[in-house]
């Protein structure tokens, strides 16, 4: 079948085939009991999205590229004015998630993270140490915003200026720290921490707010004298509530990527993370009780108190990150015993504990996604040139008895980065209501467009199907801007629009009269500035 008459298919019923194969069904406009965190993706008879485009091919250009009949609006760019008090559009933008304002599909506020500072928001830093005004800058850019947006008459998504809601929360921010590593020695008995950074992907809850993770935070707490054991958190924010902000000890401390929230068969929550780095680990946490909907946001509780899980590959088990599970791991060696003192103690070295209880070190997990047709669990892999994987892979999860509280487990490479499939080096992950992966790359800005990587040019945006005889097969649907990588991609909830963050465009830039991109190319400027857009083109049936 060729790919245009695979995507005429694709707009034809490719729903009830991928409902029927996961022994769901026909859907309409209900998920499973166990993907409630998907249904904002979920629950059409025909699909919306990945049926209409004509993929592009792979470019060099320094622009954002779009297949036919599709547009972009850029909302909000770094430095941008957001609201009254003058705060500005952060540096690194990264991952979104909407809410809807009075169920509009058309207004509402958008969270958008703010993983690391570049040259366009510091300056150049000079024989490797930054000036205090740097610091201070490299603090204010990072971490998230909250933005109030819409679509106007003519078609174009703006950004709401004048917004109540909309604010900047950064590395100045006051948390609550909750769980086990609370008010430990570890953390120098701090109950509260300075400031969030880092902030790479996310997710959304059942109940309605944000989970952001702290991924690379290491070099900022150093060059900012902050304490190192007060970041590499996931944490909690309301985006309707400025004084809920939380960083969550039970999840565990590492270079947190995303999570991604499901249900147990019994009603516990479940959260599925990766780490970030090469030879690192998938993890999940499983809360000890149970979520309760009539709760509202009093089920954030839940993530306070519950066991954390590391994936053994090799024996398809998930294995306890406790302080009981590390103590028989290190009978032998006092100098460990000594170090894991508390469950507090095994959160904050999360990477050592994970690696002594028998958790496998793979190739930089990142994006992690549940599937809402079938609760398999999708991880990207995204490489690791210590093992000769250039490209990458996508890892799919079967969980024993389709529970996500299951502590056994197989698992597939559903789809391998490379020629054969048109991808390389795949990050992150969101479902169409097709049943479909949307998946943007994350090729290094030394490695694009050079040795290897020449075929697949520039960072890009692909549609993944996820059944069919084109399953695993990428098909192109964005390609970035110079230097730059796709990012946070998150659909409006009847997917009309696809927000998608524009990150580090021209970051190999030294000198900032010679920029490498001057995407988003705004008039009198010659610099590139990171940006959040809304794609619009989709079409409905």
């Amino acid at each position: 079948m060729d790919r245009k008459t695979f995507l005429s298919y694709l707009g034809t019923g490719a729903t009830a085939l991928a409902a029927a194969s996961a022994g769901l069904g026909v859907l309409e406009g209900k998920a499973s009991a166990m993907s409630g965190t998907a249904n904002h993706l979920f629950g059409f008879k025909t699909n919306r999205v990945s049926g209409y485009f004509e993929p592009i091919e792979p470019t060099k250009a320094d622009q954002l590229v779009l297949p036919k009949n599709f547009k972009y609006d850029v909302i909000a760019a770094f430095d941008d004015v957001i609201n009254p008090a003058g705060e500005k559009f952060g540096s690194g933008c990264d991952y979104n998630a909407f809410f809807p304002l009075k169920g509009s599909n058309v207004r509402g506020l958008l969270v958008n993270n703010h993983e690391y500072s570049t040259i366009f928001s510091i300056g150049p830093v000079k024989d490797g140490k930054m000036t205090a005004d740097q610091i201070h800058k490299n603090l204010y850019y990072q971490g998230m915003s909250v933005i109030e947006v819409y679509r106007d008459e003519k078609g174009v998504w703006k950004m709401d200026t004048t917004s109540t809601h909309a604010r900047r929360i950064n590395g100045f921010s006051k948390f609550d720290i909750t769980g086990p590593a609370k008010g430990i020695p570890a953390l120098k008995g701090a109950t509260t921490a300075t400031g969030t950074f880092a902030n790479c992907s996310g997710g959304v809850t059942l109940w309605n707010t944000v989970l952001s993770c702290e991924e690379n935070f290491e070099d900022t707490a150093a060059v900012s004298n902050l304490p190192d054991t007060h970041y590499g958190w996931v944490v909690e924010v309301d985006p309707f509530d400025k004084s809920f902000l939380k960083k969550h000890t039970a999840l565990g401390r590492f270079n947190h990527e995303n999570t991604a929230m499901g249900l147990a068969a019994d009603g516990r929550i479940v959260v599925y993370m990766g780490d970030d780095k090469k030879d690192a680990c998938v993890y999940k946490f499983i809360s000890k009780h149970k979520y309760d909907k009539s709760k509202g946001r009093a089920n954030s509780a839940l993530l306070e108190d519950g066991t954390l899980y590391v994936a053994n590959l090799k024996s398809g088990k998930w294995q306890p990150v406790t302080l009981e599970a590390v103590n028989k791991a290190t009978t032998e060696d006092k100098e460990l015993q000594a170090k894991f003192k508390s469950q507090g103690d095994v959160v904050t070295y999360c990477q050592e504990a994970a690696r002594l209880v028998g958790g496998t070190p793979t190739d930089r997990p990142e994006d992690i996604e549940i599937s809402p047709f079938d609760n398999t669990v999708f991880v990207c892999h995204t490489n690791n040139d210590n093992h000769g994987n250039i490209h990458g892979h996508i890892t799919r999860i079967f969980e024993a008895g389709n529970d996500l509280a299951a502590m056994e487990f197989d698992f597939e490479i559903f789809a391998a980065g490379g020629r054969q499939s048109g991808f390389s080096s795949p990050d992150n992950l969101a479902f169409d209501s097709n049943g479909d992966l949307w998946v943007v790359t994350d090729i290094s800005s030394s490695s694009q467009n050079k040795g290897v990587h020449k075929s697949f040019m520039n960072n890009g945006l692909f549609v993944i199907p996820t059944s069919g005889p084109e399953q695993g097969v990428a098909l192109q649907f964005a390609s970035g801007p110079v230097e730059s990588e796709l990012t946070g991609p998150f659909f409006t909830p009847d997917e009309q629009t696809l927000f998608l963050s524009v990150q580090h465009p021209g970051e190999n830039t030294e000198d900032l009269s010679k920029p490498t991109s001057t995407w988003p190319h705004r008039s009198g400027e010659k610099m590139a500035r990171c940006a959040v857009v809304a794609i619009s083109g989709f079409k409905l049936e």
